[in-house]
Order: structure tokens, then C-alpha cells, then sequence
């Protein structure tokens, strides 16, 4: 089966030049231990920051309008996504409970399955 980890959290305490380096190398050590178990699957994405962002939803009379910023305006962000093919909800779980940002600063994951048509 194939998960979605969407990764949330403080965008400021991801750019903290005191956490960062050394939560970075646990990301990558965490990153090589699930991908050479085959568990992450090549793609994903580390996402830039929220600033950079623009949202297109429906204006007032229906066509797009385009605002800076993310699409609502919240203290957490997502911070990127890593695909999983696991063998079940349980195993993801497992997989994205060993984030390092969880313990280190707080942050959130969220699990998707992927939508197979």
C-alpha cells in the first residue's frame, strides 16, 4: 500500500540556524534507514518557504483570484511530503512515528493513502 507522510509544523523553528544542522543530519539518517529498506518511494518533496507561496481559489464573481501566502494563515505550515509503499496502515504508522522533527521541534505528520484509479 502506498501512504502519503505529509510533514507540518513551525516553519521558523525549520530555518533556526541552532536546530537545523543537527536535525537535518537525524532527517537524513532517518531518510536512509526507511529508504534502503525499500519503505520510501522516490519522489516527494521538500517544500520552499511559505512567503514564496500564492493560492488561486474562486473570487467574488466566480473567476480566479490569486492572494500571497499559503491558503489560510496558521501558525503551522506543511513542510513537505515523502510517499511510503508499506504493507499497511500500521507499518506507516510506524514508519512516520520516527520523524525526527516530532521530538526535536514539535512537528506533525500526516498519513494519506494514496488514491489508486
Amino acid at each position: 500500500m502506498r501512504y502519503v507522510m505529509i510533514l507540518l509544523g513551525e516553519e521558523s523553528k525549520w530555518f533556526d540556524p541552532d536546530l537545523a544542522p543537527g536535525l537535518m543530519e537525524e532527517v537524513g539518517t532517518w531518510w536512509q534507514k526507511w529508504f534502503d529498506a525499500g519503505k520510501i518511494v522516490q519522489g516527494g518533496a521538500e517544500l520552499g518557504p511559505s512567503s514564496g507561496a500564492k493560492t488561486i481559489g474562486a473570487g467574488q464573481d466566480g473567476t480566479p483570484q490569486v492572494t500571497d501566502g499559503p491558503y489560510v494563515e496558521l501558525k503551522e505550515v506543511v513542510g513537505g511530503f515523502i510517499l511510503l509503499d508499506v504493507d499497511d496502515l500500521d507499518e506507516a504508522v510506524a514508519v512516520a512515528s520516527g520523524w525526527p522533527g516530532i521530538a526535536a521541534i514539535g512537528d506533525r505528520v500526516e498519513l494519506r493513502p494514496e488514491m489508486i484509479r
